[in-house]
């Protein structure tokens, strides 16, 4: 099982899945670091610190579920599934090769540790709330957890699984919003605002935080929130930085889907050593 490590340690896992995340674009030379790197200290804290899950069962009937709606971003869930020991890191190398089981989006079918394939943005929430609905008939204790980040929130799917999941009050699904502000075409707020998070999903139903996504004592406490809320779905609203922990890619769009050169790679690598 994976929950149970300390802060401490979870801090260093979050340093490790950073630093994959640095090697795997920068082997392909392509990828998408920028909303990799805003999501690690969420996921490194949701993985090793609550979730339910068994790397030698990953059929495990009454594990939880993770569910990564901006598909995009595998270089952050493989350096995840790695440390969680899904798989050996030296599969890592073969990020996006031809015939590779880490394609630049997420197979459920290569992989141990994918619940859903995903990269058709929007599309996550409805498959993870289907996932909770079906993990209730069965009487299961398992949880879904739904990493959405906030540019494909603008996706119109999205809206209507809030909806539902407010109006089946689905208390065992949890979603998390990657906040970072950006997407690959520019600022959210310029392209299509979706401000202000809170009221909207707290209309649609939803039990509603938010916190500093960088912050592992603020996002362990909410997700101990969202796991406990009952009678409702919940949503933890995630204030990131694109690109967190390299200085040159730091809120900077064209990192959304750029990988860095050789020498940025090993400016990022000291980077990350030193900051974290």
């Amino acid at each position: 099982m994976s929950a149970g490590h300390s802060l401490q340690d979870v801090k260093e896992i979050g340093k490790r899945i950073r630093k994959k995340i640095i090697q795997q674009v920068t082997w392909a030379g392509c990828g998408h670091p920028g909303g990799s790197l805003s999501g690690t200290d969420i996921l490194s804290t949701l993985y090793f610190r609550k979730m339910r899950f068994n790397a030698q069962d990953p059929q495990w009937a009454d594990r939880d579920r993770f569910v990564l709606s901006k598909g995009h971003c595998t270089p952050l869930l493989y350096a995840t599934l790695s440390e969680a020991g899904y798989f050996s890191d030296d599969l890592l190398t073969s990020f996006r090769k031809i015939d590779s089981k880490l394609q630049g989006h997420p197979e459920k079918d290569y992989l141990p540790g994918i619940e859903m394939s995903t990269g058709a943005l929007g599309q996550g929430l409805a498959i993870g709330h289907g996932m909770a609905l079906g993990l209730k008939l069965n009487n299961s204790p398992g949880r879904v957890f739904v990493m959405m980040g906030d540019g494909e929130i603008q996706e119109g799917m999205i809206w209507e699984a809030a909806m539902s999941a407010g109006h089946y009050k689905t208390d065992n699904l949890v979603g998390i919003i990657d906040a970072n502000g950006q997407q690959i075409d520019g600022n959210v707020k310029d392209i299509m605002d979706v401000a202000p998070l809170a009221d909207k999903w707290a209309a649609f139903g939803w039990h509603t935080q938010v916190i500093d996504g960088h912050d592992y004592e603020a996002i362990d406490a909410a997700l101990d929130t969202a796991i406990n809320v009952t009678g409702k779905p919940a949503i933890i609203i995630c204030k990131t930085v694109k690109g967190k922990g390299v200085s040159f890619m730091e809120g900077v769009v064209k990192f959304h889907g750029t990988a860095p050169s050789v020498e940025q790679s090993e400016i990022a690598l000291q980077e990350i050593e030193e900051k974290y």
